[in-house]
């Protein structure tokens, strides 16, 4: 048997081993080890002196070195910390509340709740099981049908692999070579949108057909108002913003009311008022921010590429000589005469301006179009900042004691999570800290917000710590064995054969992208995401230069297939996970069966994303560039 053939029998092994159930790490370093002993033999040479052992060192001290691999246990202890700490039931709860007045209320919230969490741990297996316990037994008593309820649990838990920080996205910059933060990026408008996606579908199932969603009774949809917040009301204004500021302004009479043994104090009208003013914060705050960072914000001292560049090529500048290097460079860029022609000269400013957009990119900077932003941004923003202000003012025109407790209810719930998400992708994305840093202020956050909540002692901490490591040594060995694997089988000629069966069919790139992504689709109904990624999608990723195709692009709708890997038969581990805490009554087939529609719907998303690629590739040029 020739050596490419070698290669493609180990590659079809590796995919029925690990369907028998065999551990995917080290069935990969077995094969790899097996097939190279071969691959590496030369006639007359002891089987000890093999090189593949060396082979194997040198990719288990890479798979150690890899800087990129450092974050995965940090981001994973976030999420564990998160997890054992309980912070998700009166989440649940308010957001619940806040969303009682639409169709299929309690899986809106369920899926919310979901894409929220799954943001905040990145854990499927966590995400899933944990809402199966919270939410699957309220839609099953209020008569939810089995798939709607089990459809949302599994299609939503799955959203915190796509949506950074994430474990996958991680794993696929170390496989692909590529940047974490552009991939995290790239990826949150597609998961948002993805998120969308799925609540469309499942409010319009519930308009179209509202047996499978009933509305829920007065008992579980009325707001629990204290006492005196009532009495409040009667004496100052029946709308809760009036009511606290002349509260607090005025407060001889708010500070005589007693409800219900509680006295109301001049702190707790502050506290409130408080409460009712971060609508108004948030909101201003945010069209501040985008203000600042898009008119106010400038790049630290960048004139221009070109003058970057010549600046740095004439290292003697500001002496008498200093010149002439410059003129050299020029003459050797623009053809190397002084009597080059006007259109070689252009080639060499074009050269020169390439060079120092080469420059800044690599630096992780974007090199600037414009001094400012285009005309049509003011138009934009202004109109933006009129429906967001005209929204608000509505808002508060209309909150009354009901509203304003749900707010309460849902800032003391979901705002500390939030705001520690929203800080560990800022700092990333904003280039204030590297990937490994964030995700420590994460981990760090993630304690002291349990910690806070009183919800975390010695046993959960040793149990988030002891599956934080379990959980890391699994990825680790898994780039082991998948750089042994993917070596062992390149020698052996499988990658060229592969990649020249492909080039051969002469597909365009459409073709290609097509291709591909339907092998990975199809691959994830018997494997899981970590066995593609770091087996199957290297040999694509060769392939992309040839067909001009972003390895980003590719990537982010690598990581939209792959929620199919959770949802897909028959090894849809998202059923496995709901099966595990669900009624006894509720059979696997009807998980799957609520299953299907959401991989229609990834189908859909994919669609839109390549049709329309400046949903996953804006965000990353706007911030750093090409």
């Amino acid at each position: 048997m020739s050596d490419p053939a070698l290669g493609l029998l180990m590659l079809g092994l590796i995919v029925v081993v690990i369907m028998m159930g065999f551990p995917t790490a080290f069935t990969l370093m077995g094969l790899g080890m097996f097939f190279g002993l071969f691959a590496y033999h030369r006639s007359g040479e002891a089987w000890g002196d093999n090189q593949i052992f060396d082979l194997m060192v040198q990719r288990t001290y890479g798979a150690m070195t890899n800087d990129v691999l450092i974050s995965i246990p940090l981001f994973v202890l976030m999420g564990y910390v998160m997890e054992r700490g309980a912070l998700v039931d009166k989440m649940f709860y308010s957001i619940q509340l806040a969303f009682r007045r639409l169709p299929a209320s309690l899986a809106v919230a369920t899926l919310i709740v979901c894409t929220f969490w799954g943001i905040a741990s990145g854990l499927v297996g966590a995400v899933v099981v944990l809402m199966g316990v919270i939410a699957f037994n309220p839609m099953l008593k209020a008569g939810y049908d089995v798939k709607l309820a089990s459809g949302v649990i599994t299609a939503g838990g799955t959203l915190g692999i796509l949506i950074p920080p994430s474990v996958m996205i991680i794993v696929y910059a170390a496989v692909a070579g590529q940047s974490v933060v552009k991939l995290y990026a790239a990826t949150m408008f597609p998961g948002f949108f993805l998120a969308l996606l799925y609540l469309i579908y499942i409010i319009g199932w519930a308009l179209l057909n509202p047996k499978i969603a009933p509305k829920l009774s007065e008992e579980e949809t009325r707001v629990p108002v204290r006492p005196w917040i009532g009495q409040l009301q009667q004496i100052y204004s029946r709308k809760m913003l009036p009511a606290l500021l002349a509260a607090v302004l005025a407060p001889s009479k708010a500070l005589t009311i007693t409800a219900d043994g509680v006295r109301v104090g001049y702190s707790m009208l502050l506290k409130n008022l408080g409460f009712a003013l971060v609508p108004l914060v948030l909101t201003v705050g945010t069209l501040w921010g985008a203000w600042w960072y898009v008119v106010i914000h400038q790049q630290p001292d960048i004139a221009s590429p070109t003058a970057t560049v010549v600046e740095q090529l004439g290292s003697g500048a500001g002496q008498s000589t200093g010149a002439e290097p410059v003129e050299e460079k020029l003459e050797e860029l623009g053809g190397g005469s002084s009597g080059a022609s006007s259109s070689e000269n252009e080639g060499a400013s074009e050269t020169l301006q390439q060079m120092g957009n080469a420059g800044l990119q690599s630096s992780g900077t974007a090199a600037p179009a414009a001094a400012g932003p285009p005309p049509q941004f003011y138009t934009y923003f202004a109109f933006t900042a009129a429906i967001l202000l005209l929204l608000l003012a509505y808002y508060y025109w209309t909150m009354e004691a009901e509203r304003f407790e749900v707010l309460r209810l849902l800032i003391t719930s979901v705002m500390p999570l939030g705001i520690l998400t929203v800080v560990v992708l800022a700092v990333i994305l904003l280039g204030i800290t590297t990937a490994t840093e964030s995700a420590a202020v994460g981990a760090a956050g993630a304690f002291l917000l349990a910690f806070q909540a009183r919800t975390l002692n010695w046993k959960r901490t040793k149990e988030a710590v002891f599956l934080t490591a379990k959980t890391t040594s699994m990825v680790c060995w898994l780039f082991v064995g998948s750089a042994l694997f993917s070596a062992v089988f390149a020698i052996l000629g499988g990658q060229a054969l592969l990649e020249s069966w492909v080039l051969s069919l002469n597909l365009t790139p459409l073709q290609f992208m097509i291709l591909s992504q339907a092998i990975i689709f199809v691959l994830g109904w018997p494997l899981e995401w970590t066995e593609i990624i770091v087996i199957f999608v290297p040999i694509f990723l060769p392939m992309l230069k040839h067909f001009g195709i972003d390895p980003i692009l590719w990537g982010v709708l690598v990581f939209v297939n792959l929620q199919a890997a959770f949802l897909s038969p028959p090894v849809a581990m998202s059923a496995f996970y709901l099966k595990g805490v669900a009624p006894s009554h509720v059979t696997l087939n009807q998980i799957f069966g609520g299953m299907m529609p959401y991989m229609l719907i990834v189908i859909v998303c994919m669609v839109l994303m390549y049709i329309w690629p400046g949903l996953t590739l804006w965000l990353p040029e706007y911030l750093y560039g090409n």
